[in-house]
């Protein structure tokens, strides 16, 4: 049966006991983004991610650790990773849209830690507080917007001990934002460039004022579809002509292979300035689709794209950088050509 709420809440205060006896013994008391204190074991050798941004904060700290994928990765996706953790197996989400995971098989993979990358409002607390209780497995909950990137993973690192780890990759986010943030502090946010967020093979669906999976995008620039609240929203062309972007940011290859000629599209100024761009994705997308951490590098795309002036880094070279560091592989000149070229 699939993990819900529904049937957290339906499961018995005896089968919670059953639960819990094997792991009474605690070793330390860490606290999550939420405040909430987790008794965790000695040792964490084991860690069940809840969903996408979870697994990839934890293939990026400490890839050994990962028991599983919540969707199995494709052979073209572990080319840029380590080859035996990207191949380990789909073990499913216990939080998000479609949760496939559900308590036994959980349990039977034995974690010292559950975690989930994302929202920390009361109701995945309270999902959380039922997991631990019907497993007896400390469940943690890490802020998943991009601006708490560096406390999270400084959080993730004292929750697996792993902090020196943990605050290298902070740092490097740390001094990515403040880079990037900083040098164009004096342009004025009427002034930066406004961006239109095409997902979809039409291009039509956006994501709103305050969405996460625009957070880089409204960072850097300004959102067309700023002025509304949250979350992913289909919209007419009839609304992005009026909106007239100045720079399009796509994700969908079919959207970027027709947008330069579909009549719909032509009119608008970023199509008619040349200024549509395919994100990369490879192997998980730079500006959304999942937003973790690989969102890091995707600032520096973003940066380039909207102030070429003020951003001559080399791009090959970040990336480099980025995917030995995070990814834990290096990738070849032929790879950075194909992840910039935003092929899957």
């Amino acid at each position: 049966m699939p993990l819900t709420r529904r049937t957290l809440i339906a499961r018995t205060a005896g089968a919670s006991v059953a639960l819990l006896s094997p792991r009474l013994s605690r070793a330390a008391t860490v606290t999550d983004a939420t405040g909430r204190a987790l008794l965790m074991p000695e040792k964490v050798a084991r860690v069940f991610p809840a969903g996408p941004p979870a697994a990839i904060l934890l293939y990026t700290l400490a890839p050994e650790l990962l028991l599983g994928w919540p969707r199995a990765n494709r052979p073209e996706e572990c080319a840029y990773m380590l080859p035996d953790v990207c191949a380990r197996p789909e073990v499913g989400r216990l939080t998000g849209r479609g949760n496939t995971a559900n308590l036994e098989s959980v349990i039977a993979l034995k974690p010292d830690l559950i975690f989930d990358v994302g929202s920390t409002s009361a109701t995945f607390v309270s999902l959380a507080e039922r997991v631990q209780q019907q497993t007896g497995i400390p469940y943690a909950l890490l802020d998943g917007r991009f601006d708490a990137i560096v406390p999270t993973y400084r959080k993730l690192g004292e929750l697996i001990n792993r902090q020196d780890d943990g605050g290298k990759l902070a740092r490097y986010a740390d001094d990515t934002v403040k880079a990037i943030t900083g040098r164009i502090a004096t342009i004025a946010p009427s002034a930066r460039p406004r961006v239109y967020y095409a997902r979809g093979p039409r291009g039509l669906v956006t994501g709103l004022g305050g969405s996460i999976n625009v957070e880089t995008i409204e960072m850097l620039g300004q959102n067309v579809a700023g002025g509304n609240n949250g979350g992913l929203a289909n919209v007419s062309i009839e609304q992005v002509l009026l909106w007239n972007p100045d720079v399009i940011i796509t994700i969908d290859q079919d959207f970027a292979a027709s947008v330069h000629t579909d009549p719909a599209w032509t009119s608008v100024k970023a199509v008619r300035d040349g200024r549509a761009h395919l994100s990369p994705k490879m192997p998980f997308g730079w500006v959304d689709f999942p937003p973790s951490v690989n969102r890091l590098i995707g600032l520096w795309w973003l940066a380039k794209i909207l102030y070429p002036e003020k951003f001559p880094e080399d791009l090959r070279a970040l990336t480099r950088d980025f995917y030995t560091m995070f990814y834990h592989r290096t990738p070849s000149d032929a790879q950075i050509d194909h992840v910039l070229a935003g092929r899957d």
